[in-house]
């Protein structure tokens, strides 16, 4: 017994340790480029995005709502997202939809009140699936690209493509941080489950005050970047139709993009013809 608890503590602290979460944040920003959804034209992608997250908040029928989960649940397998971000949804979804069903349990609830929680988590986990589905499944370029095709402002089509090209230099003065943090520190013991809990808590402090060290270094590395693009002239290519036409010449809509559109605008077809059936 004691031999698996110091097995499933150790395994537990692997996981949270910064090279774990860096290597899940790099994968889900980069990892993610043989998959279908990455693919895919990212104009297309984006309707069938703004369908799933704006239909179910006004839809309660509990059968179109499971349906509609279940596809981008599908969807979500095929972007093959860090399984980071899929912990991060499962807690942002319970903290959301899940602890209230405990609180009316607690305060004289029942059964009954199961139906229209589900339906607000269904909901809740629609949307954040699809959100998931085409910001962690495409590419850093091609997402950028289909905002500027939409008519976004240059600068936040290209702020989202910076944001995604920043996360390797964040990751690495963040660990920088954290190393010149530990050099100078003395961390507890970690041979037994209390000192373990003490490590823990010693990381958490550690990560809170390399906090305002870690946005000054990014900052002055962030305007080396800034000063560099200025001089490759950023900002006239940025408004440049010859050059922004050219930018957008790498978009083509496929038969994979249509067929992609065609079986999740037909399951949903058939999921509110079994919705009719059943009500």
């Amino acid at each position: 017994m004691e031999t698996i608890k110091k097995k499933l503590s150790e395994n537990i602290l692997d996981k949270l340790s910064m090279d774990f979460l860096r290597n899940q944040v790099l994968k889900n920003a980069y990892g993610n480029d043989d998959t279908f959804i990455a693919a895919l034209d990212p104009r297309p992608l984006f309707v069938w995005y703004a369908f799933f997250a704006l239909v179910p908040w006004f839809v309660d029928d509990l059968v179109f709502l499971l349906g509609c989960f279940i596809l981008v649940a599908v969807t979500t397998i095929m972007a093959k997202v860090a399984g980071l971000v899929l912990l991060l949804f499962g807690v942002g979804v319970f903290s959301q939809t899940g602890y209230l069903f405990v609180v009316s349990l607690l305060f004289g609830g029942n059964a009954e009140t199961v139906v229209p929680l589900l339906i607000l988590t269904l909901k809740v986990a629609t949307v954040s699936l699809a959100s998931i589905t085409v910001f962690s499944g495409l590419d850093p370029d091609r997402l950028s690209n289909g905002l500027m095709w939409y008519g976004c402002p240059e600068k936040l089509s290209f702020s989202v493509s910076y944001a995604y090209r920043m996360l390797p230099m964040l990751m690495e003065e963040f660990q920088n941080v954290l190393l010149s943090y530990r050099l100078r520190g003395n961390a507890p013991d970690s041979s037994t489950m209390t000192g373990k809990v003490r490590y823990l808590i010693y990381q958490v402090k550690v990560i809170i005050h390399a906090f305002y060290p870690l946005m000054l270094n990014t900052a002055k590395r962030s305007r080396t970047t800034v000063e560099a693009l200025e001089i490759k002239g950023y900002r006239y290519a940025a408004v440049n139709k010859e050059v922004k036409k050219m930018k957008l010449s790498t978009l083509k809509v496929t038969c994979d993009d249509l067929l992609f559109l065609a079986v999740s605008f037909l399951w949903v077809a058939l999921v509110v013809l079994g919705s009719l059936l059943i009500g």
